[in-house]
């Protein structure tokens, strides 16, 4: 009385839906990370209006509204990731969205900066479920085959909204003030609502509980349960929430490979974040460069986020190059991380090309700006590659994992802006930024670790030999 697909072939699972099914969910994920993102840096951009308008000097307090949005981003996917792996993604993502839109509305119209703080919190917590949840949604639909692929693809938008956050933005905030950075973020967010309502369920224990349902009541026998249905038990409704609330904490700090992973990555996102305050001290106030051009400078790290989705097949030739591991039947999910490794040494260099090449004015703006294609490409590599590798060694608790990844790096990019113009300011942009490379530096030898001793660090994790046996 196991319910089950149909077979290899069941049309009903989301890894057999056709290809237009799952680039449209592809492409309505991304818009939506992109959407959030973009927001959370374009905020930047209008700050000198509402300087202005609600009389504020310190360029530190006004910061604050990036760090209020990134804890957000921190505390959201905490709750997000494990109600959609107790509830499906497609409800989380419906009224998380819903919200999104309610949240909005008074950061459009707030008539004091403490409004602006609180709003951004909350529009951020729901916010997040496009950040924490999309790794899954994709490792849903796609197999291990076209998961590259798909990620690669996703990642343009994560890694390119903070990117375009400055450059709309500055645009926006020169011609119709900061309000309408807001507004305009609501009227975009009004149409992916609409458009989320065409994203059917993807998680597989939900769809397998909701195909055992109606078996019981097709053939009124109780007998009838999936796997998952038997996992979950028909215990107390707080019990279960409870159980899946504490999954991604639990997995941060137990699991060594969500740990480091989540250190690493965070360190990383951290420095991108920092940037946001550097390029505008190095562009509009070194450099003299208006609201609008200053923002075009952050297109070097866009132009390396592209190149990082050019070298897919590149990948693809490595990632096969591995042997399949006889105990699972697959190439092991370490075979993800070959450019990870190379991003690392990538990264911190072009820091240091940053930090030596952004002033004085005597070097011409094109160098500092060309620093950033290398860095856009290996941070893109490094987030992209890096969630790959998580969802593929954590499978249906992928979100969970991610979720623990998202609120340990945006609480460093929350943190890092605040420090951002004072450290500038005492050490001067070229030790700043040399500071800053130093740090990644020093976190190299985490992939490169992963890649040589992952395998033995799964082997030892009793969540994942639980996976393993479920499989089997």
């Amino acid at each position: 009385f196991e319910v089950k697909w149909d077979g290899p072939d069941d049309p009903n699972n989301p890894l057999n839906w056709s290809l237009i099914k799952k680039v449209f969910i592809l492409t309505s994920v991304a818009m939506q990370a992109l959407m959030v993102v973009l927001y959370s840096t374009s905020y930047l951009s209008g700050s000198p209006g509402m300087m202005e308008e609600f009389g504020i000097e310190s360029s530190t307090l006004i910061t604050l509204g990036m760090t209020t949005y990134m804890t957000g981003l921190a505390t959201g996917p905490l709750v997000l990731a494990p109600m959609s792996e107790l509830y499906g993604r497609r409800p989380v993502y419906l009224i998380s969205l819903f919200l999104f839109l309610v949240f909005l509305l008074p950061a459009c119209l707030a008539k004091n900066f403490a409004t602006i703080l609180v709003v951004r919190f909350f529009v951020a917590l729901v916010g997040s479920v496009t950040i924490s949840n999309a790794p899954g949604s994709l490792g849903d639909i796609f197999n291990e085959d076209q998961r590259t692929l798909a990620f690669s693809l996703y990642a343009l938008a994560p890694m390119n909204g903070p990117v375009l956050g400055p450059i709309i933005g500055g645009f926006v905030y020169q011609g119709a003030g900061w309000r309408w950075i807001n507004w305009l973020v609501l009227i975009i967010a009004v149409v992916l609502f609409a458009t989320s309502f065409a994203i059917p369920e993807t998680y597989t224990p939900v769809l397998m509980r909701q195909k055992a349902e109606r078996k019981r009541k097709e053939t009124g026998d109780d007998r009838y349960m999936s796997r998952f249905c038997h996992k979950e038990g028909e215990g107390a409704l707080w019990a279960l929430i409870w159980k899946n609330l504490k999954r991604p904490l639990i997995m941060l700090f137990t699991e060594p490979i969500c740990a480091f992973w989540a250190l690493y990555i965070a360190a990383v996102y951290g420095v991108l974040y920092l940037c946001f305050t550097a390029y505008p001290i190095v562009f509009s106030q070194i450099r003299g460069w208006g609201p609008g051009l200053s923002g075009l400078a952050f297109c070097g790290i866009g132009i390396g986020a592209v190149f990082a989705i050019v070298l897919g097949p590149v990948n693809r030739r490595i990632y096969e190059m591995h042997k399949i591991d006889p105990s699972t039947g697959k190439r092991p999910p370490e075979a993800r991380i070959v450019f990870v490794c190379l991003a690392a040494v990538l990264t911190p260099l072009a820091t240091v090309w940053f930090a030596w090449t952004c002033a004085p004015t005597t070097i011409h703006w094109i160098w500092p700006l060309l620093s950033g294609i290398p860095y856009g490409l290996g941070n893109t590599l490094i987030f992209l590659h890096g969630s790959v590798y998580l969802v593929d060694s954590y499978d249906i608790y992928a979100a969970s994992a991610m979720a623990g990844n998202t609120v340990c790096r945006s609480i460093i990019g929350g943190v890092m802006p605040l420090f951002g113009p004072k450290m500038y300011a005492s050490l001067g942009p070229n030790w700043a930024a040399t500071t800053v490379g130093l740090i990644t530096a020093a976190l190299i030898p985490i992939p490169w670790g992963f890649y040589k001793w992952g395998k033995k660090v799964r082997m030892r994790s009793p969540m994942l030999l639980g996976l393993q046996k479920e499989k089997e």
